[in-house]
């Protein structure tokens, strides 16, 4: 009799969870637990804590309905708090397990936590599965991978690559360990709503993908991408691929079904490019792994000493520049913010304030509801000019921004 632990990370799903799958066709007995990391309660230097509540809430909401869709399986989820070391540690001791699955984060934390877990003798079994392209399929080394996107693009495409085939939900899961008890942990039940009505979890996920291609809005993408107000300006998908509600080989494969039915066009291929740098972000973590957490990431240029005033007022919406304030507050209020304002107000705390990049990058990982390790990382990077683009950084135009973007000030009204 063969017993496994499923340890569920940013994998918050039974659709197209490949490290799952093959827990389910390997065990005679498997435990799904999901681990509340004492760090995400750790208090940043500047005080404010590291998953702010909307993080908080919509994990809440897709650990919930990850637990229902378990029990109607016949399973459970048993969610513990602590060193994942130390819980596991103790879990398969308990209940005899045979070794640990779960899926593979190629950032420098969830490295150093599977190090420490295989350095106890557990017996750990990680499966990379949170990109649209397989490491196995790129057209060269992933240590090799071309340094610009462009590059990068250019040879995936060559390839004619476009996403792998995602794997169905286990049609049954084995039976909970006779030994299972779970440790006492008390969990936050109540969801904070937001502007956006986003809701966690993999059956919400299904859904708003479903009613998303329903509408046709794929169609309108490309051209609405850069709006700065409402739900249908972009696609939404980001909450739910973060936490790996749903995965982007499932949302591709149903945009490539998508395009067979209605026809490709500019808006289908560039939420499909999107997928794509969000891919090129993750590989990236391959090639130049810690390299990229570096204060002066992969430049030769040391960091800037910010002013505590400055990040204040700029994390807070009291700059006195209206369209970074308004983005700042909604940021601050909802726990999202676009992509054109992302970039917008990162580049006024890089190059108009002068801040540390790594501030910025902390603030967004405290706050944003979609953080993504590597997207965050590398977006910032990319931004300050610290990452493999040498052109040196993309400082934006603020006044130039408000005009294309927010020109009768509908955005500043809204959130100032």
């Amino acid at each position: 009799m063969t017993t496994l632990i499923y340890w569920f990370r940013n994998d918050l799903r039974l659709t197209d969870n490949s490290a799952l799958l093959e827990a389910c066709l390997h065990a005679d007995h498997l435990l799904p637990v999901y681990i509340h990391l004492p760090q995400a309660q750790a208090i940043h230097v500047l005080g404010f804590p590291r998953e702010d509540r909307h993080r908080q809430a919509f994990l809440r909401e897709s650990l919930d309905d990850l637990r229902m869709q378990l029990r109607a399986l016949g399973s459970d989820l048993v969610e513990y708090y602590g060193e994942p070391v130390d819980v596991l540690a103790q879990l398969t001791q308990v209940a005899h397990a045979d070794a640990v699955y779960c899926e593979c984060i190629e950032a420098p934390e969830e490295i150093h936590q599977s190090q420490m877990i295989q350095e106890k003798g557990i017996l750990l079994k990680e499966f990379w599965q949170s990109s649209m392209l397989t490491l196995e399929s790129l057209p060269f080394a992933v240590q090799d991978m071309p340094d610009m996107f462009t590059q990068f693009r250019k040879e995936v495409e060559r390839a004619d690559l476009k996403f792998a085939t995602p794997v169905t939900a286990p049609s049954s899961v084995p039976p909970l360990p006779v030994c299972s008890v779970a440790l006492n942990l008390e969990v936050n039940g109540q969801a904070i709503a937001s502007v956006h009505n986003f809701l966690g979890g993999e059956r919400n996920a299904s859904a708003h993908l479903k009613q998303y291609l329903a509408r046709r809005l794929p169609d309108s993408y490309k051209e609405t991408r850069n709006q700065l107000i409402g739900k249908d300006y972009s696609s939404k998908f980001s909450p739910w691929l973060a936490l790996g509600c749903i995965s982007a080989r499932t949302i591709a494969a149903e945009l490539a079904d998508y395009e067979q039915c209605h026809g490709a066009n500019d808006g289908t291929y560039w939420l499909w490019f999107e997928f794509l740098w969000r891919d090129y972000f993750r590989f990236l973590h391959f090639k130049y792994g810690g390299r990229l957490y570096q204060a002066k990431g992969l430049s030769e240029t040391t960091p800037v000493q910010s002013s505590t005033q400055q990040f204040e007022c700029w994390q807070t919406g009291r700059t006195g520049e209206l369209l970074v304030d308004a983005g700042m507050r909604e940021l601050l209020k909802t726990g999202y913010l676009s992509n054109r304002m992302r970039q917008i107000v990162a580049s006024y705390w890089i190059y108009d304030l002068q801040g540390d990049w790594r501030l910025g990058a902390a603030w967004f990982e405290s706050q944003l509801l979609d953080y993504d390790v590597y997207s965050n990382q590398g977006n910032w990077l990319y931004l300050a000019g610290r990452g493999t683009d040498p052109r040196g950084g993309r400082r934006f135009n603020i006044a130039k921004q408000t005009q294309d973007h927010d020109p009768r000030g509908e955005y500043q009204r809204l959130w100032l």
